[in-house]
């Protein structure tokens, strides 16, 4: 009786124990994969901030304008006639269209190809070269994204801004801050300029 105990139920306690020791391990591993999503440092800005309170670091912005805009679209906006094409939004002024940050509340009916899906709380956007739209009815408005929307990439022409000693992003007068996410470089919006 004792060799039959020796023989089978000690090794059966010892792979009960090791089986046991080895799910927990796994268990500790699996759990610590899933801890890290954001690093991000405090932000010194108000959601929204006066552009008397920003510092451009080229303190002249280049203004692009052109002679014409073909096949624009005509966006009415409080009385006032703005022009929209490839995604870009033009005022006239002395016989040429200068490129101008789209205002809230303009409207397109169609968005162009390359916008993405921007997902931030219980809203959903899409982002278009730096530009946030919300669907209304069956057309696309440009909104203000909320503070804490994160987006992966900026446009080329993104400006840097100083406020209160510290460096942010801007682009259409969104203001963005760069945070870590899963070890991925990202952009969190931190706040909106704005204008006078």
């Amino acid at each position: 009786m004792k060799t039959l105990l020796k023989s089978y139920l000690i090794p059966a306690v010892l792979l009960v124990a090791f089986t046991t020791q080895a799910t927990a391990q796994t268990r500790r591993t699996t759990k610590e994969n899933t801890v890290v999503t954001k690093t991000t440092k405090r932000s010194a800005v108000n959601s929204r901030v006066p552009s008397t309170r920003v510092t451009y670091k080229t303190p002249t912005k280049k203004v692009v304008s052109v002679r014409t805009v073909p096949n624009r679209t005509v966006i009415q906006h409080r009385g006032q006639n703005y022009y929209y094409a490839n995604n870009k939004y033009y005022t006239q002024s002395r016989g040429s269209y200068i490129v101008i940050a789209p205002k809230v509340g303009f409207r397109i009916n169609v968005l162009p190809a390359n916008y993405k899906r921007v997902r931030s709380n219980n809203h959903n956007y899409y982002n278009v070269d730096g530009i946030f739209y919300t669907q209304v009815n069956h057309e696309y408005e440009v909104v203000d994204p909320e503070v804490g929307t994160v987006v992966y990439e900026l446009p080329g022409d993104y400006e840097k801004v100083i406020i209160n000693g510290q460096t942010y992003y801007e682009y259409a007068n969104i203001l963005y801050e760069k945070v870590q996410i899963n070890n991925t470089r990202a952009y969190e919006v931190v706040g909106i300029i704005e204008m006078n």
